[in-house]
């Protein structure tokens, strides 16, 4: 058991260690392409990548005959809808705040839990909403939180359209009992042509250099990949999921250290006091939740 939870924290904290890179390759990216087509290159390579796990493990004679009609919607959720916000917010917003206002996810899956699968909240799910909430105003507003002119009012639209995608997503999914690399691999195949269309009567597939190319392939690789993975692996390995999923906590400081020296930004005091409330909300939020047995918990990770 040790040995396991052992070998869990380090694929846990590899998952980490890469989605805290992600702000920074996604502003790299977004410096040379579109949203658009960061997201069909990136959708490309981690289609690809999947598919050679999926062929590993002897999946793909299942994913072929089973789960289409999941993946059929799935698919145009996640990656379609969700990244294309996602992206749009980093390419508007400076990447501290676009991270920031991303995290607010799992507060608003709590929230939209009551009218989808008939949850209830607690007093300490309104609070945690409340503070986490409160640091998404100081964000947007970057301090001036008596000023409801916004710095970037539809970049914030957009991060924050990204948390809905993502936490609508992950409940409508409450019920998917596909195999996790199955379900990401169907959802590109589903995601990655409706991408092509929209390229294609767009902007176009444009070759922008190879150091645009290197930076759509990380972020396919890593953010929507490995990491996935890494997660997947740390999660079915571990005794007790809650010891995993608190490393997340560790993401932003390092994100914001990397957006300084690689990107540049400077850390807006405002992100700073922001970040804090969310996370704050964020860990009250888990708090609250008593530890479930490690097989439902990790069949709730795989369903999620």
């Amino acid at each position: 058991m040790q040995q396991d939870d052992r070998r869990a924290m380090l694929f846990g904290l590899g998952a980490v260690a890469l989605w805290s890179t992600v702000a920074t390759a996604f502003k790299v990216a977004l410096g040379y392409m579109t949203p658009l087509e960061l997201m069909w290159l990136a959708s490309l390579v981690s289609w690809a990548l999947i598919a050679v796990l999926v062929l590993r493990q002897g999946l793909m004679g299942h994913a072929l005959r089973h789960g289409w009609r999941t993946a059929a919607w799935a698919g145009l959720m996640n990656p379609v809808a969700y990244y294309l916000l996602l992206f749009g917010a980093y390419d508007r917003l400076p990447g501290q705040e676009a991270m920031a206002l991303n995290y607010t996810w799992a507060l608003a899956m709590a929230f939209l839990a009551v009218p989808i699968l008939g949850q209830r909240l607690t007093r300490t799910d309104v609070l945690a909403g409340l503070i986490a909430y409160s640091g998404v105003w100081v964000i947007a507003t970057r301090g001036a939180v008596l000023d409801v002119a916004f710095a970037d009012p539809l970049g914030v639209v957009l991060a924050m359209g990204s948390t809905l995608v993502w936490a609508l997503y992950w409940l409508l999914n409450a019920r998917d009992h596909r195999p996790p690399l199955v379900a990401q691999w169907q959802n590109f195949s589903i995601g990655l042509p409706v991408l092509t269309l929209l390229m294609l009567w767009g902007p176009g597939i444009a070759w922008h250099g190879w150091a645009a190319l290197g930076a759509g392939v990380y972020v396919g690789l890593f953010e929507m990949g490995i990491a996935f993975v890494l997660w997947q692996l740390a999660v079915h390995k571990v005794s007790r999921t809650a010891k995993v999923s608190n490393l997340i906590f560790l993401s932003p400081p390092v994100s914001l250290m990397l957006l300084y020296l690689v990107v540049g930004e400077p850390i807006l005091p405002s992100t700073l006091v922001g970040l804090l409330l969310i996370l704050g909300g964020l860990g009250l939020q888990q708090w609250q939740k008593s530890p479930a047995p490690k097989a439902r918990q990790n069949d709730s990770q795989q369903d999620n």
